[in-house]
């Protein structure tokens, strides 16, 4: 009988990670400059009106992340116990059968070659537990990915129509860069209170 050996869950799924680079936004604004309720435009470089979020911050500090990491650490836990156990068991059933096998104590051959197959078709099944359960975290940690990029674009959108700003770009990869033309903290204050609006519903 081959050596069986355990296979690992795939569980080091990191959750913000995956939101790594965002698309830069690009809005032509559109309305007039005149207008009482136009928010002032703060950069204005070379004709260009600039202004950037640091998608990262956005990610750490918006209660909606928190909660979806939250979230998906308890279901990794329970994915986790889940694969340990089954493993955990047909480990000493394996070992149980070699010790069996090595001192004689099957009656016939054929009976040791039925008890050998059935462990064989267990490893399969543990096997593929493994890759269904490390399927679903990663399916998980991308639908929140999904939802917090969502949120973050369609905010942008919104606050785009009337700050009115040629591009606004993910500050994660500026280096150097005047903070009058950060907009992360406004950002992350009205996708905080609207996500605080939605769970008091």
């Amino acid at each position: 009988m081959k050596e069986m050996k355990g296979t690992s869950l795939i569980v080091s799924v990191v959750l913000f990670v995956a939101v790594a680079v965002l698309y830069v936004l690009h809005f032509a604004g559109n309305g007039d400059s005149s207008q009482n309720n136009k928010i002032e435009r703060v950069a204005n470089t070379g004709g260009l009106n600039i202004a950037y979020v640091k998608a990262d911050s956005v990610i750490l500090n918006y209660n909606l992340s928190q909660d979806l990491h939250d979230e998906f650490t308890k279901k990794q836990e329970a994915y986790t116990t889940e694969y340990g156990g089954k493993r955990q068991t047909f480990e000493k059933e394996a070992a149980a059968f070699q010790e069996k096998l090595q001192r004689g104590g099957f009656l016939t051959e054929q009976r040791a070659v039925q008890e050998r197959d059935r462990l064989l078709g267990k490893e399969q099944e543990i096997q593929k537990l493994d890759q269904e359960l490390s399927t679903k975290l990663a399916e998980i940690q991308q639908e929140n990915n999904q939802k917090i990029l969502d949120n973050l674009m369609n905010y942008l959108k919104e606050f785009n129509e009337q700050a009115g700003y040629d591009y606004i770009l993910n500050g994660s990869n500026v280096l150097i860069g005047d903070e009058a033309h950060n907009i992360t903290g406004r950002v992350l204050e009205v996708l905080n209170e609207r996500y605080a609006a939605e769970k008091a519903q």
